[in-house]
C-alpha cells in the first residue's frame, strides 16, 4: 500500500510539473473540424504512460529491455507529432522499429514464419494508429485502457509474485484520469498518451496469444522453449475500438471519402458530438462493454469458431445501432 502510494506521488508531481512546461512552450489541443472539444486544453498529459513503464523497468532491473527501448521510440515520435507536423513516413518507420523490438520482447521471430510476422506488424500497426483515432473525447482512452488492464491485473493477482508492470501503467491512468475525466478536461493524452498506451496493450495481447504470460510462474515470462501455440481469442481485448475503427473506414470508403483525411464519423463521436450525449457517459459505456469482454475474456475459453461468431455478432449490433444513431441525426 505504501508502494501504491509513493508512486501516486511521484506520477502526480510529474503530470504537474509537465503541466507548467506545457503551459511555457505552449503545448496546447487547439479545436479543429475532427474535434470533438471546444476549447483549447494541454495536450500531451498522456506522457505520463510511458514514464511510469520506464520507472517500472528501472526499477526492475531493466525489465523488459527491447519493449522499453520500443515503448520510448513511439513515445518520442509521438511527443514530436503532438509539437510539430513529422513525415508520415518517418512515424511508419519508428512504429516498424518500434514493434521489432516488441517482437524480440515477445521471442515471436524464433517461433513465427515469416509471413505471420508480417500479418502480425501489419496488424499490431493498424491497431495501434486504431487506438489513437479513437482518442477524441473526454476519458476514453484512460477508462479503456483501464477497461484492459484491471480485469487482467485481478486475474493475475494471487496467481503471480509480480503483476507489478500492470500496476504501474493501471496508476498512471487514474492520475492522468483525474485531471482528463471531466466535463472539461484539464489535458488530453495527445498522441505521446494514445500511442504509448496503445503499444502497451498490444505487447499484453500478443503476449496473452502467444503464452508469454503464464499464471503459474512467479515471473510474468515464458520459458521459451515451451512454445504451446497460438490462442487467437485475445484479439477481442480491442473488440470494440477494432469494430468502431475498421467499420468506420468501410463506411467511409462507401461513401467514397478519403480515409485520410479528418472526420467525425465513429459512433462513439456521432453519440458525443451530434446526439449531445454527454461525453463521459459515452466512454463510460464503452468502458463497461469492454469490463464484461475483458472479464469474460480470460476466465473462458473460446474455440475458433466461437471467437468469429463473437467478432460477427458484434459487427451486426455496430451496423445496427449506428444506423439507428444515423437515423435518429437525420430526423433531427
Amino acid at each position: 500500500m505504501i508502494q501504491i502510494l509513493i508512486i501516486l506521488v511521484v506520477l502526480f508531481s510529474i503530470e504537474l510539473f509537465y503541466f507548467k512546461l506545457a503551459d511555457k512552450f505552449n503545448i496546447i489541443d487547439k479545436p479543429n473540424e475532427r474535434s470533438s472539444h471546444t476549447q483549447i486544453t494541454i495536450r500531451g498529459g498522456g506522457i505520463l504512460f510511458p514514464i511510469a513503464w520506464i520507472i517500472y523497468s528501472v526499477a526492475n532491473g531493466f525489465a523488459f529491455p527491447y519493449f522499453t527501448m520500443g515503448i520510448l521510440l513511439v513515445s518520442i515520435i509521438s511527443f514530436l507529432d503532438d509539437r510539430m507536423d513529422i513525415s508520415s513516413k518517418l512515424r511508419l518507420l519508428i512504429h516498424l522499429f518500434a514493434f521489432t523490438l516488441c517482437f524480440f520482447e515477445l521471442n515471436l521471430f524464433s517461433i513465427l514464419p515469416w509471413w505471420a510476422i508480417m500479418i502480425t506488424y501489419i496488424v499490431s500497426i493498424g491497431c495501434v494508429n486504431a487506438i489513437n483515432f479513437m482518442d477524441g473525447i473526454n476519458g476514453i482512452t484512460g477508462l479503456y485502457g483501464l477497461a484492459i488492464l484491471v480485469p487482467t491485473y485481478l486475474y493475475f493477482f494471487g496467481k503471480t509474485i509480480h503483476p507489478h508492470f500492470l500496476m504501474y501503467m493501471i496508476l498512471s491512468i487514474l492520475v492522468f484520469g483525474f485531471f482528463n475525466f471531466r466535463k472539461k478536461a484539464k489535458c488530453f493524452a495527445g498522441d505521446v498518451g494514445s500511442v504509448s498506451l496503445g503499444y502497451f496493450l498490444i505487447f499484453l495481447m500478443l503476449g496473452f496469444m502467444f503464452h508469454f504470460w503464464q499464471s503459474n510462474q512467479s515471473e510474468l515470462i515464458l520459458n521459451h522453449s515451451t512454445y504451446n501455440g497460438f490462442d487467437f481469442k485475445y484479439i477481442l481485448f480491442l473488440s470494440l475500438y477494432g469494430l468502431d475503427s475498421i467499420l468506420t473506414i468501410v463506411q467511409r470508403l462507401y461513401l467514397k471519402e478519403n480515409i485520410f483525411k479528418p472526420h467525425r464519423k465513429h459512433l462513439y463521436q456521432l453519440l458525443a458530438n451530434e446526439l449531445k450525449i454527454p461525453h463521459l457517459l459515452v466512454s463510460l459505456i464503452y468502458a463497461i462493454l469492454q469490463i464484461l469482454i475483458s472479464f469474460y475474456l480470460l476466465n473462458n475459453e473460446f474455440s475458433n469458431i466461437g471467437i468469429v461468431l463473437s467478432l460477427l455478432t458484434g459487427v451486426i449490433l455496430y451496423v445496427i445501432i449506428k444506423i439507428g444513431v444515423l437515423k435518429k441525426i437525420t430526423i433531427r
